[in-house]
């Protein structure tokens, strides 16, 4: 890991807990939760952040929705719904929300807009990111009036590539995310214009048919795609998988368990 990324990542604690925060965020009240916080639910941790705020979370089903808490409370009524509304993003559209999303070897990913305030909490696997969800939330964040050079974006905890096993075929779904004219080209293209990309997402694989995926640097990419600044995002140094201590990982273990990470708009 580099130094300038180590500088940007703290560990934080809370009654002998540890929770990760990122410098780029340290205007808003946010957290990266670790499995020692299981099974605590965003209405719980939502007073470790700022107590007296609304958590709003969503049923995350891997896809591209983002929704704002007023959004969510509509569906809910105009639906007659018992649960949460399916999505995979929620961007607060007034001061003191709190915003949350679960995750365990997917990418939670937190941005904040400096002058507005606004925040939002988004769960990006990799059919999210292959629907590019970071995208669609930057888009909602314009929607409301916010300028990309005022962003702040933290990509954090998740799988690492070099221990990401997939077939060749996911990793083109969501390489394509990122190759220009994608729908003109084979996969065997894709995957080639893909490991020629700088810091390339793509890892070799041993076995015949799979490959090695950066699900948080095809993130990256796609924001560095909208012309956000590398100075106004950081990806967290730590992996799920690789750091059992510290985190939950389906991958690992096929434990269906979670760490929550949430944002409180300002």
């Amino acid at each position: 890991m580099s130094q300038h990324i180590d500088r940007l990542w703290h560990w934080q604690t809370w009654q002998n807990q540890a929770y990760l925060t990122c410098k780029l965020l340290s205007d808003w009240q946010h957290g990266f939760f670790t499995q020692q916080f299981y099974p605590r639910t965003p209405e719980n941790l939502t007073s470790i952040l700022q107590p007296q705020t609304v958590a709003y979370r969503v049923k995350q089903v891997h896809g591209n929705l983002v929704l704002t808490p007023q959004e969510i409370d509509l569906r809910i009524r105009k639906h007659n719904l018992t649960n949460i509304p399916d999505a995979d993003a929620v961007i607060g559209d007034r001061p003191q929300q709190s915003v949350w999303v679960a995750s365990a070897d997917c990418t939670p990913v937190l941005i904040g807009d400096l002058v507005t305030g606004q925040a939002c909490a988004i769960h990006a696997g990799w059919r999210g990111t292959a629907q590019k969800i970071v995208p669609k939330a930057i888009a909602r964040f314009v929607e409301f009036g916010s300028k990309k050079e005022n962003l702040r974006i933290a990509i954090g905890p998740a799988i690492a590539g070099e221990v990401y096993q997939v077939d060749e075929s996911v990793a083109v779904e969501v390489g394509k995310s990122i190759i220009p004219n994608a729908e003109h080209k084979n996969e065997v293209e894709i995957l080639a214009e893909l490991k020629q990309l700088p810091k390339t997402p793509i890892l070799e694989d041993p076995l015949p048919g799979k490959a090695r995926l950066n699900v948080p640097r095809v993130n990256q990419i796609q924001l560095e795609q909208l012309d956000i600044s590398p100075d106004c995002m950081t990806i967290a140094p730590y992996c799920t998988y690789q750091q059992g201590d510290r985190f939950f990982s389906y991958r690992r273990t096929g434990e269906k368990k979670v760490q929550w990470s949430g944002i409180v708009s300002c």
